[in-house]
């Protein structure tokens, strides 16, 4: 494994770290304004400004040149994030952390499964094999065990 490779796990291992403790916070932020919605707002608003400051300071604010160039379908990222953030502020009270990481896992094994097979959003196509499907499997015991 290169030190690239690694470097990006640690990067990806982190952020698994930050959704699982996110949902906590953000929870404790929807008991504290009493509104699921509003907390998942909230958490935006503050990502937005945190993100706007960091681009404006590296620079890398793109041209409406740039900007004209996305794909209509580039744009709904936000909306399918606020989606999550929404049904994590919603679910964590209920789940408890456990059960709602496995179920997120799993609905993204799964959803990965096919982006990749049909080659989504000019994805390169990779198969579906007996070993992914094995994967999604073992992901969907991972989450009936976590509520054992």
């Amino acid at each position: 494994m290169t030190a690239q490779y690694l470097t990006a796990l640690a990067l990806v291992a982190i952020g698994g770290a930050c959704i699982a403790t996110q949902a906590v916070v953000n929870g404790r932020l929807s008991t504290h304004v009493g509104d699921p919605v509003t907390a998942t707002a909230i958490s935006f608003i503050v990502a937005a400004i945190l993100l706007s400051v960091i681009v404006v300071a590296r620079g890398t604010v793109p041209s409406a040149a740039a900007l004209s160039t996305v794909p209509w379908w580039a744009w709904i990222g936000g909306a399918l994030g606020a989606f999550y953030v929404f049904s994590t502020v919603a679910s964590v009270g209920t789940l408890g952390v456990l059960t709602l990481m496995a179920a997120l896992i799993f609905g993204q094994v799964l959803t990965a499964l096919i982006l990749d097979a049909v080659g989504a959003f000019g994805l390169q196509v990779r198969d579906i094999s007996w070993t992914r499907i094995l994967a999604v499997v073992m992901v969907a015991g991972g989450l009936l065990l976590s509520r054992v």
